[in-house]
């Protein structure tokens, strides 16, 4: 009998390195293959080719061998059966809400949810009449869910905020009123959290974040393990035309075998300087999910096993947004940019006070891979100079 291995040495093992033994040439990295034009041997071999199919090739737009492997990888990491590539994060929300909405139906987002994505939202109702509210992450049991709802979206935790939604309490709600699930499940990575195990339908990711690595990747990736939603989701992306480079594809599966070790390294990292924040004067609360000053803390607690190295924290009132600007700008390790996942270490403010309960400014922060004595003395220095005068 076969033993089994977990995912994560599956992850690691090339896909046809058996086949390949032997041969005059072995490697353990696959080939890089690009297309746009696929030939076909005849005509009957062209008109039998399924585009639907991920053992077929018809068109290097809906798919090569290179960017296959890399579904097969990111579907494995969900144990899910279906993965699709987009060209973005904010790309992979467009397919879900183009693919499962149409005119008069509702979709509910929490209020923590990625910017970006309430913006299409709102996009879709002004032009398309797609009906579009919201619910407070912590109070599931308040969702308002009416008869044309289709779609529920969770965020958890949210990137900014940081709230932890309860995703099982949440799609079990959903479901008994046949509305789906979509879970935007980039801050667990296919690593702190089973999203699926969950109750989630859909599960999006930015892969321009840990699974890149490199912070010089637009990537983003829809997985399912249902078929017919699977096929509603693989048509609308065909006809959106949303292909994905081959090369950025490689770059992704470079970095994919050592992804988790940076996750799980980063998260001891970033835990150290969060509770060293909560300490700190200036400080009014820390919003990381692991520790219990973060709304919703006990839900991580039951449904993670680990946290990303993405956190923020609130600063006391009395505080002006003008210092805290400063404080930013006099970090030297810590640099001033969006997104996250990549080696260097972020921090971005934001103004959040129209969309949570405190009076006093946020600031975030990602942990990259420094030295994490390094990061804490580079906060301190910079607190000092700008907030504890």
């Amino acid at each position: 009998m076969t033993k089994k291995h977990s995912r994560w040495t599956e992850l690691v093992q090339p896909e046809d390195l058996a086949g390949t033994r032997g041969a005059v040439f072995s490697s353990l990295v696959g080939s890089m293959e690009r297309a746009s034009t696929v030939v076909f041997p005849d005509v009957k071999s062209m008109r039998e080719r399924d585009w639907r199919s991920k053992t077929q090739y018809s068109y290097g737009l809906l798919g090569t061998p290179t960017t296959r492997r890399l579904e097969n990888k990111l579907a494995l990491i969900d144990g899910v059966r279906h993965t699709l590539l987009l060209p973005s994060g904010l790309s992979a929300v467009s397919l879900i809400f183009l693919a499962l909405l149409k005119s008069g139906e509702r979709v509910l987002l929490p209020r923590n949810a990625y910017q970006p994505g309430v913006d299409l939202a709102r996009m879709l109702a002004v032009r398309f009449g797609i009906e579009v509210d919201f619910y407070d992450p912590l109070q599931p049991e308040a969702v308002p869910f009416t008869a044309n709802t289709r779609l529920l979206w969770v965020e958890t935790p949210g990137s900014v905020t940081m709230e932890v939604a309860d995703l099982r309490q949440l799609a079990e709600l959903a479901h008994a009123r046949g509305v789906l699930v979509a879970a935007d499940a980039t801050w667990s990575a296919g690593i702190a959290q089973n999203v699926f195990a969950l109750g989630a339908d859909i599960a999006m990711q930015a892969l321009t974040k840990y699974q890149s690595g490199g912070s010089d990747v637009m990537m983003g990736s829809v997985s399912t393990d249902d078929d017919a939603l699977h096929e509603q989701l693989l048509k609308t992306h065909m006809q959106l035309g949303l292909g994905v480079s081959p090369e950025d594809c490689q770059l992704v599966l470079r970095s994919l075998p050592h992804y988790r070790l940076r996750y799980l390294a980063q998260d001891i990292a970033a835990r150290k300087l969060a509770e060293w924040l909560s300490s700190q004067p200036g400080i009014a609360r820390v919003l990381h999910p692991a520790l219990p000053s973060c709304p919703g803390h006990a839900i991580w607690q039951r449904d993670f096993t680990a946290a990303a190295s993405l956190f923020s924290v609130l600063f006391e009132p009395d505080i002006p947004q003008a210092n805290i600007d400063r404080f930013v700008e006099a970090l030297a390790l810590f640099h001033i940019g969006y997104s996250w996942g990549g080696a260097v270490s972020l921090a971005i403010p934001y103004d959040v006070r129209d969309r949570y309960p405190h009076s006093g400014g946020l600031v975030r922060f990602y942990v990259g891979l420094e030295d994490v004595d390094d990061l804490i003395a580079d906060v301190e220095q910079a607190l000092a100079q700008t907030i504890n005068l």
